[in-house]
């Protein structure tokens, strides 16, 4: 994709979404870290669902080690890999009590110093909570990535690189959310809604679903 088409498709996706946010529920920096780890294959409704009660009743790191692996078990069984998820959560809060005093580093090392905390979860918390032009690349932005031309490639890693080479300085601190939203309403992985797409005349796909 061109550099001008390049800029046309995300002037589109800027004029219908100005200031796009994150479907995941959270009111803190850290609970945000949890709801991020906890959405790893799974839905963001569903981590919403078993969210709200736990941050509720649980709402800071301290809370959530001393509610420990088990409890925390209890809020999050109906998240896929709710016991692998559970043991890292606890971890991770009790790390940043240790290391960071019960706050959310801004330094993407130490985010992937926590358990469960991966470059994709790293670069999500990076950009919603201290908003840095990060670009996490999940199976939405990497199918449109793929999919439309605008950023190839045969990895998660190459398709965020390329995102951060061809995504105008201007668009790049969005561009996460309105590709993931690109991705999840309307370029889906089966029966892509291109008659609704608002970048249509400019993805690169032979095979249009019209």
């Amino acid at each position: 994709m061109s550099p001008k088409k390049v800029r046309e498709f995300f002037s589109r996706l800027a004029a219908a979404n100005p200031e796009p946010k994150s479907e995941l529920e959270y009111a803190t920096p850290f609970q945000l870290l949890v709801a991020v780890v906890l959405s790893a294959q799974a839905t963001d409704k569903g981590v919403n669902r078993a969210t709200r009660a736990l941050f509720r009743d649980h709402p800071t790191p301290q809370a959530i080690a001393a509610l420990g692996v088990e409890g925390l078990a209890e809020y999050i069984n109906t998240i896929g890999l709710y016991p692998t998820k559970a043991k890292n959560v606890v971890a991770l809060s009790r790390l940043l009590l240790e290391r960071h005093g019960g706050d959310v580093p801004h330094d993407r090392a130490a985010l992937e110093a926590l358990p469960g905390v991966g470059r994709k979860t790293a670069n999500v918390v990076l950009n919603i909570a201290f908003h840095e032009p990060t670009i996490a690349v999940d199976t939405h932005i990497f199918r449109v990535g793929n999919r439309t031309g605008l950023a190839p490639g045969s990895t998660v890693e190459a398709v965020e690189q390329k995102l951060l080479k061809v995504v105008p300085a201007e668009f790049r601190l969005h561009a996460h959310h309105w590709l993931i939203l690109l991705g999840r309403y309307t370029c889906k992985a089966r029966s892509p809604d291109c008659v609704h797409c608002p970048v249509f005349d400019l993805c690169a796909c032979k095979e249009k679903n019209v």
